[in-house]
């Protein structure tokens, strides 16, 4: 199974032709519809600085990663149920893998009659408040946009992979504090995780993606904030996990952790640890137990 390293996953992520996959995973005009929008009608409250490294130099701007945008995938009016998951694609940080870990999934949830709206967000470079108000935006557009969308707004949940996976946690339980106030609210109404970043604590935490969210200098303090299994309470989302027992880049005992902290909170939680698959398997068909996971994810969406 191949492994995915930040640096590698950064390059590799970066290269996918947006617009095709969009395009390519859409359904069929007279079954659904597909299209993409830009996330902030204006300039985002955090606008985008991209920062000089160690050496001093500046990157150059790249599409993804550097403007926030959503790819809405609807099923049928007729196969609608209302439900609703803003995913959030992994990369450490560093960059988006905007397919097997995005788009690639609208035909599973839209089969089950549930919207898929895919979020390109802004990487960070050190300022969290850039991704974590585009993921509370996001959440709050799906709600905006709920009759249109044949969406309930009390249906809307959120998902991610690996960084998108401490993202989605982060949206899960920082909502009572959002980034920007707003009347719309942005609690995701469920959760699904896989091979998430959760916790930032040095022995359990995924260190590039720590740095590139925080930065290299960051308070104590942020260390604990953004560990989300300090962060849950009654108040959180139900919680689908899933994370491979041999994944040697994120540890899952970040899955075990939260997973204990949504059950102490009391919270409905539902916890899968297939025997191998490394880390980054999305919905790659290479990846030895997808039939099992889609079942369990199928399940679990069915019961609530």
């Amino acid at each position: 199974m191949k492994k995915i390293v930040t640096a590698a996953l950064a390059a590799i992520c970066l290269s996918v032709a947006l617009p095709m996959s969009a395009k390519k995973n859409a359904a069929p005009a007279e079954e659904g519809r597909s299209f993409s929008r830009l996330l902030w009608e204006g300039e985002a409250p955090h606008p985008k600085i991209i920062k000089p490294d160690a050496q001093g130099n500046l990157r150059a701007p790249v599409n993804i990663g550097d403007s926030a945008k959503l790819y809405v995938f609807l099923p049928p009016a007729s196969k609608a149920n209302g439900k609703a998951v803003v995913l959030c694609p992994g990369g450490g940080y560093a960059g988006l893998c905007m397919d097997y870990e995005g788009t690639d999934w609208a035909p599973f949830f839209n089969d089950r009659g549930i919207a898929l709206i895919v979020l390109q967000y802004r990487l960070p470079d050190g300022t969290w408040q850039i991704p974590v108000e585009d993921v509370q935006e996001a959440l709050r557009v799906a709600r905006r946009n709920a009759t249109e969308w044949n969406i309930d707004p009390q249906k809307v949940g959120v998902g991610g992979s690996s960084a998108g996976g401490h993202l989605a946690s982060t949206a899960s339980t920082h909502f009572a504090d959002p980034v920007n106030a707003d009347t719309v609210s942005c609690r995701p109404d469920f959760a699904i995780l896989y091979y998430p970043v959760i916790s930032f604590m040095p022995q359990l935490t995924h260190t590039g993606t720590r740095s590139n969210l925080l930065g290299s200098d960051f308070p104590i303090e942020h260390e604990i904030l953004f560990s989300n299994e300090y962060q849950v309470n009654s108040d959180t989302p139900r919680t689908w996990i899933g994370f491979s027992h041999d994944d040697d880049l994120v540890n899952t005992v970040n899955g075990l952790r939260y997973y204990e902290a949504l059950k102490n909170a009391g919270v409905p939680a539902s916890l899968h640890i297939y025997p191998t698959g490394g880390h980054g398997w999305g919905i790659r068909s290479d990846f030895r137990y997808q039939k099992e996971m889609l079942g369990d994810l199928a399940s679990w969406l069915e019961s609530f």
